[in-house]
């Protein structure tokens, strides 16, 4: 007979894929994400860095040709002058000594929505003040009436609950698993190493350990008594599954040749539980099998039995862990007296630690809330006195002081705080942790901010107006500032609200009770606070001490102005400006708006905002463990031994949904040591990824159950299936079993003989059988003879990096999506820790999604409530400069993008609006007594940019951005290095930049391309609103230097 070749077209003599490569099928390449790149830049960082550079270029050129016609254009005029004898005339030095020529481009035309704004609020501070009493009272009870709702408070601490969406895939296929076959193994892991280097085992070593073990077998729980019997994994019968060194340990002196053995031939020395244990499954950082005594380090895993959640069974098991876990901490003060250490993970230790390391944060959280308060304290009290007058007069400082209007801030984002989580429990939508540290400082952040405007803009009203009612002031106040915290509020609002269309749990109630805290804090400041700041303006106008409004300082009275006849605020009562508003109005303004430095300005943060964008290929994903444990937490060692000396990856299971294997059509699809195999049938598939682990990072030989299956049933292996009568099962069946398929059994013959296999006890003379390897594998319904589920297990490579698990799983997720695309069957992959990764499938297109959403959001209000889509237009573009600059300090600064980054970007793009909302609508309603002391050279976009600065500046600065540096600078001190890496660093950026982008860019970029202004209604009232804003202008004098010219 002639030679076949193994790839013969004759399915009796081919070969299969295991056996014969040329019969295996070729699979296509595949295209890792963000592999175009240009030299070793990616490519986005390559356009983005050209772009700038082909810009900056251009520009440099435009100057020099610029300053080359200048000069040319200077000299001829020299010659025209000497030739002519032109002298200058001095009418072209003359300038309008009546009115500022800014004045003349002050705006003319009234925007209907703002007027309207502007009513509404200052009817509304008319009323809080009016009727403060009736306001306080009602807004407690409706923050007691929304508070009720704590009754039904829960937090959510359950990490695949918090981190998936319950309508995600991998959410529905862990369901599918945990109901077919079973919750994955509670898996108690601990790690043995010498540091030095040296081996880990030893005669001692293994002598203790040995002994160590069997404690542990011995151990109860303290609530149920339980014992490791009674919970662990058992798939063969009443031996636990333990993988141990001790497996391979005879017991003798000369332990090493046993040792060495066992390891070269596993099935040799089976455990009690008859799986053969590889070396490389408890042994960690050999160079090659004839070195495995020498390993450095040693793993050993006690698996649990895992049920469902909330059941008795998990009680009792949670029970035993607690008792392993606190013995397992005393064994490590014992290994490091024989000179190793012992690092461990129980399956409980995890939510453990991370709670105790929300714990350990909460003293620095409070501790950076109480800096922000006291600070809003201070600075507010010196907004109404000056510190000349508090050293004439010291008892101004008890009358003048904000100290009560600074605590009921606080009091105020407290009651935002919890009227939404009230409001939302009463919802049924669980708190997180994240919730509980982050929402806080958002609120307390926002709240202070508008204190400051709102209290910033009333003393510029009393100095203005210093004989009008309290009403009348406050009503003006407001009037002016509401609009602005409107439109702060609703853009923040809406952009936290946004996370709630997102399906992770974690990001969707963080949005939730985020955009309602905002909200409630908002509507509590413009009512109860106008309130409290009316009886506090009372208090003043009384001489009535702060905090002690019962106690009248008489010695208050003594200053200038005590006999005038008159209670109210007179003008020569007001300090002048603040240091910081006088350096805005005469040095930073001008200087700023120079057309030199504004060409600065704009090619400084355009390289801003190119650098950001080409470092955000460099952002990775991902969260890693160790960061979100406290520093001295025990898990932390465990982490670094499973990435430095775990040689094994964690088991995948591809699991066929509904697929009948007792067809054989369907058979084909998943065999592969058969000849009529299908070439990419399921085994096949994996087979060929598994020689490509680099983009696979499958690693292992595929445990096929209907391979081993039908190789059971070979009559050849009489040892095996059983017919009874020394006669094995398929010994004279017709057809006959062969190499086809064509003589395997089908419908109710392959149920029987299914059902049959899944209970043999696998044994040394037919490792074939099922139990012990397949026992949970496969799911029979007998009733319809069919099978229901059944999975095909494989092996990771080690993955040692976030990076490799969330590669990993997007390798498995493309790897089963080809399987079911080649054989029509429904595959999908799954292992333990998918549901934690799922989230990076369509992190980065979910963050572009909210990001995007919440941009377009910005600018669709912005164009409302300004009234000019050109200004709306430079906000938007503002803050999409500040994220993206975030967004590259998050690559500088090594943090990941995940949920918990994600939430904050949320946040910044948020509070960059609230750095930019009050500057633009400053500039497209200019205040008419601030807009008049412009510089003569200030005219148009640049008197109006001008007058934003100087008449918000300040408050921004010192209301925003300091209150939240310091804020921030007080986390840079927590234990827990998930605050310090995704709060504090984050956070810092979020200031430096949003300060520097409102500050800096945001008025330059106004004054070059900002819309066409409208008339304040509060600085246009006729005759007497011009008159008190000429008395505001007399009574802050200019420096001789605010009309000389500013050189450029």
């Amino acid at each position: 007979m002639k030679p076949k070749q193994c790839n013969d077209e004759d399915p009796n003599f081919r070969c299969s894929c295991v056996d014969c490569p040329a019969v295996c099928p070729n699979l296509p390449d595949v295209d890792e994400a963000g592999s175009c790149h240009v030299g070793v830049l990616p490519c986005i960082s390559f356009a983005s860095i050209f772009t700038y550079s082909v810009l900056l270029f251009s520009l440099v050129l435009a100057i020099g040709g610029h300053v080359a016609w200048r000069k040319h254009a200077q000299r001829r005029n020299e010659r025209l002058h000497l030739l002519h004898g032109v002298e200058a005339s001095d009418d072209e030095d003359e300038g309008d000594l009546v009115r500022n020529p800014a004045m003349y481009d002050r705006p003319q035309k009234h925007y209907r929505v703002n007027t309207w704004c502007d009513k509404a609020f200052s009817k509304l501070g008319h009323f809080c003040a009016t009727y403060p009493g009736i306001t306080i009272f009602s807004s407690l009870v409706l923050v007691i009436v929304l508070s009720v709702g704590w009754v039904k408070f829960d937090v959510e601490k359950e990490p695949a609950r918090l981190w998936v969406s319950p309508t995600s895939d991998a959410a529905i296929e862990k369901a599918y698993f945990d109901e077919n076959f079973g919750p994955f193994y509670r898996v108690n892991k601990a790690f043995l190493v010498n540091d030095t280097g040296g081996p880990v085992l030893s005669y001692d070593t293994l002598e203790w350990w040995s002994s160590l073990e069997t404690e542990v077998r011995q151990l109860t729980g303290a609530g149920f008594g339980t014992k490791f019997s009674d919970v662990c994994f058992k798939p063969t019968g009443s031996a636990c599954v333990v993988q141990s060194p001790t497996i391979y340990y005879d017991g003798t002196k000369d332990w090493e040749d046993h040792f060495q053995d066992c390891a070269e031939g596993p099935v040799m020395c089976r455990p009690d539980f008859g799986q053969p244990i590889e070396p490389n499954m408890i042994l960690g950082g050999y160079t090659g099998i004839q070195n495995v005594t020498k390993a450095p380090a040693m793993t050993v895993t006690w698996v649990v039995s895992n049920h469902l959640e909330g059941s008795t069974e998990v009680a009792h098991a949670m029970d035993w862990e607690h008792s392993l876990r606190d013995r397992l901490l005393l064994a490590q003060k014992e290994a490091e007296k024989r000179g190793l250490r012992l690092s461990f993970s129980t399956e409980i230790s995890l939510e453990q630690e991370l709670n105790k390391s929300t714990n350990s944060d909460a003293m620095i959280v409070v501790i950076s809330y109480l800096v922000m308060f006291m600070y809003a304290s201070l600075a507010l009290g010196s907004t109404s006195i000056s510190f000349t007058e508090l050293i004439k007069n010291p008892a101004l400082g008890l009358v003048r002081s904000k100290f009560t209007l600074g605590f009921v801030g606080i009091l105020i984002v407290l009651m935002s705080i919890t009227s939404s989580i009230g409001l939302f429990s009463w919802c049924g939508i669980k708190a997180t942790l994240i919730i509980a540290e982050v929402i806080p400082f958002i609120v307390l952040a926002v709240g202070v901010d508008n204190i400051f405007l709102i209290v910033h803009e009333f003393e510029r009203v009393n100095l203005s107006h210093p004989d009008a009612m309290v009403e009348e002031r406050i009503s003006k106040a407001l009037g002016r500032m509401g609009p602005s915290i409107l439109f702060s509020g609703i853009t923040e609002t809406v952009s936290f609200a946004l996370g709630a269309f997102v399906g992770m749990p974690a990001v969707r109630n963080f949005a939730i009770y985020a955009a309602g805290a905002v909200f409630i804090n908002a509507v509590l400041q413009m009512t109860l606070f106008i309130s409290i700041l009316s009886y506090n303006q009372i208090r003043i106008e009384d001489n009535r001490a702060d905090c002690f409004p019962c106690v009248q300082i008489k010695a208050a009275r003594v200053h200038l102005g005590s006999g005038n006849g008159h209670n109210g605020p007179h003008a020569y009562d007001v300090p002048e400006e603040s240091l910081l508003q006088q350096f805005i109005r005469k040095y930073y303004a001008p200087a700023l708006l120079g057309r030199k430095v504004k060409v600065l300005v704009v090619t400084v943060f355009v390289g801003l905002l190119a650098s950001g964008i080409a470092l955000i290929p460099y952002v990775k994903l991902g969260l890693d463990q160790r960061v979100a444990l406290p520093d001295d937490s025990y898990l932390i060692d465990y982490f670094n031994d499973m990435y430095s000396y775990l040689d094994t990856g964690p088991p995948v299971y591809f699991v066929a949904k509904d697929v009948n294997a007792t067809q054989r059509i369907y058979q084909q699809d998943m065999c592969s040591r058969f000849s009529t195999c299908e070439q990419l049938s399921l085994t096949n598939i994996l087979e060929q990824e598994r020689k490509r682990p680099e983009v696979s990072y499958i690693a292992s030989p595929t445990a096929s159950w209907i391979d081993d299956f039908f190789q059971w049933l070979n009559p050849e292996f009489d040892a095996c299936c059983q017919a009874g009568s020394g006669h094995t099962c398929f010994e004279n069946r017709d057809p006959a079993w062969n190499v086809t398929l064509y003589g395997m059994p089908e419908g109710d013959e392959f149920v029987h003989y299914v059902q049959k296999w899944l209970v043999s006890p696998t044994t040394e003379d037919c490792p074939l059988a099922g139990q012990a390897a397949y026992g949970q594998a496969v799911v029979v319904d007998a009733e319809k003879h069919s099978v229901r589920a059944s999975h095909f297990r494989t092996m990771h490579k080690p993955l040692r990096s976030q990076d490799d698990f969330i590669k990993a799983y997007l390798a498995a997720r493309r790897i089963a999506n080809d399987i079911s695309e080649s054989t029509g069957m429904e595959v999908f992959p799954y292992s333990v820790f998918y549901v934690f990764f799922d989230q990076y499938a369509n992190i980065v297109n979910l963050t572009a999604t909210l990001l995007g959403s919440a941009v377009a959001i910005i600018f669709a209000v912005s164009t409302v409530l300004l009234g000019s889509v050109l200004t709306a237009l430079v906000v938007t573009v503002t803050v999409v400069m500040t994220v993206i600059d975030i967004i590259g300090a998050m690559a500088v600064f090594d943090v990941s993008l995940n949920a918990v980054s994600l939430v904050n970007l949320i946040i910044c793009v948020g509070i960059s609006v609230e750095f930019c909302a009050h500057i633009a609508r400053a500039f497209m309603f200019p205040s008419g007594s601030v807009m008049e002391r412009a510089r003569n050279r200030f005219r148009g976009r640049d008197a109006r940019a001008w007058t934003a600065l100087v008449n918000v500046g300040g408050s921004v600065f010192s209301g925003i951005t300091v209150t939240k540096l310091l804020g921030v600078f007080v986390l840079a001190f927590t234990r827990s290095k998930i605050f310090e890496i995704y709060y504090f660093r984050v956070w810092l950026a979020l200031v430096v930049f949003a300060a520097t982008h409102a500050l800096i860019f945001l008025p330059v970029a106004l004054s070059l391309a900002g819309g066409e202004g409208y008339v304040d209604p509060e600085s246009e009232g006729g005759l007497v609103e011009d008159l008190a804003s000429r008395r505001y202008r007399a009574l802050v004098p200019d420096d001789a230097s605010d009309s000389d010219e500013y050189d450029e």
